[in-house]
């Protein structure tokens, strides 16, 4: 017998009959002898449209009432998930994070788990229950207020469960079938990995790859937990994530995928000095309204003046506070002048083939080059090469790169629905 935690997004969870079909699913899992745990999201865009009727509401709704207002949403799954399970004649209990001992930070909307105490869950499985999860929630150590974790949490709190009662596999089910080499809605030709590792996709998803969120990736290589990345729409074998391949060998590919993001902005400040300090100040300003940096390029100084221009990405949601904070220094840092441009995208080469492999980036900047795709910033880590480029160019430089590296695929890959959370 094995211990199984399953996650459903909510493209498989978006009406009544996808929520009786995901039912039928668990059972099944449960009548192979398994002990399941599964995790939900919010129904289809349940989670958007509480965003916009709070905001119709309220311009600036405070973030507590914002938590208790989303959470809802996957609670909303959590309950019919179960019904319909009762449904088919098992037995099924469901709970909230805070319930199913999920402990997070006091941070209001981007909460992170600290702890799993998950007594409650170990207790309904030893009765024979298959437990139910709101994920995307849990409730504040400090405080015992209700927190949320950020897009795409549900995955986090799979994986943080999984771990926390010791599963032998989480499955994180999702509208395609498996994890593929770029976004098969922008690539039709991508084709699906059947194995990658912990680091590969950890690139892959801080580089704006949807189907599996950062920290999910984060905490199952800590724990080295392997997930089995599936479509709850067929029963494909899938993508399997996990610390490491076996049978890493030569004949592995170099690159194993193309990602992209649109979720963030460029700030240049233009003509501040080149003098020690000057990029200290301002990233301490950026980090003290807590924005994250990703990607960071300075100019040399030119002329006899020995000023400079430093560009860096921000996400856009952050971009506002990170402008104002800025020129509210324009007099301190002695910058001439400051730009944000919200119309940029992020392509991101990834494989550990990289590192034994030269010319990556050659070719990287060649089939650019080729297909007239002018690149505004680079940055690289010892397994991706990420390149900024304008937005309107983005979806054709995904496919131009994917293709130069040879990770075309004879027939298209089926995409079931959905965003691919």
């Amino acid at each position: 017998m094995s211990l199984v935690v399953q996650k459903y997004g909510g493209s498989s969870l978006a009406d009544a009959e996808s929520i009786k079909r995901v039912a039928r699913r668990i059972v099944d899992t449960k009548k192979a002898g398994n002990d399941v745990v599964v995790v939900v999201s919010a129904m289809g865009d349940t989670t958007d449209e509480l965003l916009d009727l709070a905001a119709e509401v309220s311009p600036a709704p405070p973030s507590r009432e914002m938590d208790m207002l989303l959470t809802a949403g996957e609670r909303m799954s959590m309950a019919l998930v179960s019904m319909a399970i009762s449904n088919l004649g098992h037995s099924a209990r469901s709970y909230t994070g805070s319930q199913a001992g999920v402990i997070t930070d006091a941070q209001h909307g981007k909460a992170r788990i600290i702890d799993v105490t998950p007594g409650r869950i170990t207790e309904a499985i030893g009765e024979g229950h298959i437990v139910i999860v709101a994920g995307f929630q849990g409730v504040s150590q400090a405080t015992n207020e209700i927190t949320t974790l950020g897009r795409g949490g549900s995955d986090t709190t799979a994986v943080a469960l999984a771990a926390g009662i010791k599963a032998d596999v989480c499955e994180i089910y999702t509208d395609v079938d498996g994890i593929f080499t770029a976004d098969p809605r922008i690539v039709p030709t991508a084709h699906k990995i059947d194995r990658i590792t912990n680091e590969e996709m950890q690139e892959l998803a801080a580089s704006g790859a949807k189907v599996l969120m950062l920290r999910c990736v984060e905490y199952a290589r800590r724990f080295d937990l392997p997930i089995h990345v599936r479509s709850s729409f067929s029963h494909h074998e899938g993508t399997w994530v996990v610390n490491q391949k076996e049978g890493d060998s030569v004949e592995d590919p170099i690159i194993a995928g193309v990602a992209h993001d649109r979720s963030e902005g460029k700030i240049t400040i233009v003509g501040i000095p080149d003098s020690p300090g000057r990029a200290a100040a301002v990233f301490k300003a950026i980090a003290g309204v807590g924005i994250n940096v990703d990607m960071i390029v300075q100019n040399v100084s030119a002329g006899t003046e020995k000023k400079t221009d430093i560009s860096f990405t921000v996400p856009k949601e952050d971009a506002g506070r990170g402008v104002e904070v800025l020129k509210a220094m324009q007099d301190e840092l002695g910058f001439e002048q400051l730009q944000y441009d919200d119309q940029v995208g992020k392509l991101s080469l990834v494989g550990s083939g990289m590192r034994s492999n030269p010319g990556v980036s050659a070719t990287l900047f060649q089939s650019l080059a080729d297909a007239g795709i002018n690149i505004e910033m680079i940055s690289t880590s010892e397994i991706r090469v990420s390149v900024v480029t304008s937005d309107d160019e983005l979806d054709e430089a995904v496919r131009v790169v994917h293709s130069a590296f040879g990770l075309d695929a004879d027939g298209e890959a089926v995409v079931y629905g959905g965003t691919g959370r």
